[in-house]
């Protein structure tokens, strides 16, 4: 006989208390992790706004937390209140230092003329926005979808591994010395019949800002395509099993 003082009520009440937590968290996964990924996509984005705004340490404290993500070099990132999205080396080198290193260049935030830089680079912007975006559009077809063969994620993640591997490639020839960064096999290639702008540099518009974009994007949606259908199956047999357990305690689910 169970006295009344007993442990076990509280322990019962305790275990479906958690279990009927866990099937609500699980039947909104999706939404939970929409949620904290748009606020984890959408935070670099403040950093301009704080210092916009005159909260320069919460901008150095998120500049910090991405910096250990991306390697933040201003010509290769968006600027926010300013003239332009982005800007080229021979415009950043005048109003900060005349340098090549890489470790120097990123520290460079922007000023009140120029704007602000966004705490990670284009290339983060577009494979983790473009994860946003796909499971934003998972939502919509979730309970119809499989995940991708491998080879079609294969498929579609090799435009990042080619531009990014070029890209490391051709820094080590130093930041602005490269073969990525003058593009001349790629104007040889269409004999010129885009304007300089578009094969040299980094710029918004150019043929790397293009591929670091598109290839990004690319990345993020071959991830949940591969990933999500998966989880979602998961995560239906572990609802399931939730709704078991507590129908067998005579609890409504």
């Amino acid at each position: 006989m169970i006295e009344a003082n007993s442990p076990l009520p509280a322990r019962r009440s305790f275990v479906i208390g958690l279990d009927r937590l866990l099937l609500s968290a699980f039947r909104h996964w999706l939404l939970i992790f929409n949620l904290a990924w748009g606020f984890y996509v959408g935070l670099p984005w403040l950093a301009p706004v704080f210092m916009e705004t005159g909260h320069p340490n919460a901008a150095n404290a998120v500049y910090l937390i991405y910096s250990t993500q991306c390697h933040q070099l201003p010509e290769r990132s968006f600027f926010v209140f300013g003239p332009k999205a982005m800007y080229s080396l021979d415009e950043i080198k005048p109003v900060w230092r005349n340098t090549d290193n890489p470790m120097i260049l990123r520290q460079f935030i922007g000023n009140g003329q120029m704007g602000w830089k966004v705490a990670w680079s284009d290339r983060m912007v577009s494979m983790y926005a473009g994860v946003f975006a796909a499971s934003l559009l998972f939502g919509l077809v979730r309970k119809r979808a499989h995940p991708l063969p491998l080879w079609i994620f294969a498929l579609l993640i090799l435009p990042m591994a080619i531009d990014g591997g070029t890209h490391f490639i051709s820094d080590l020839a130093g930041i602005g010395a490269g073969f990525r960064d003058s593009n001349a096999w790629l104007a040889a290639l269409t004999a010129n019949i885009f304007p300089p702008t578009f094969y040299g540099g980094d710029a918004l518009g150019s043929f790397n800002s293009w591929m670091r974009l598109l290839t990004g994007v690319l990345f993020g949606f071959a991830v949940v395509g591969l990933a999500f259908p998966s989880v979602e199956e998961l995560v239906r047999e572990t609802i399931h099993d939730l709704e078991f357990k507590l129908r067998r305690a005579s609890v409504t689910v």
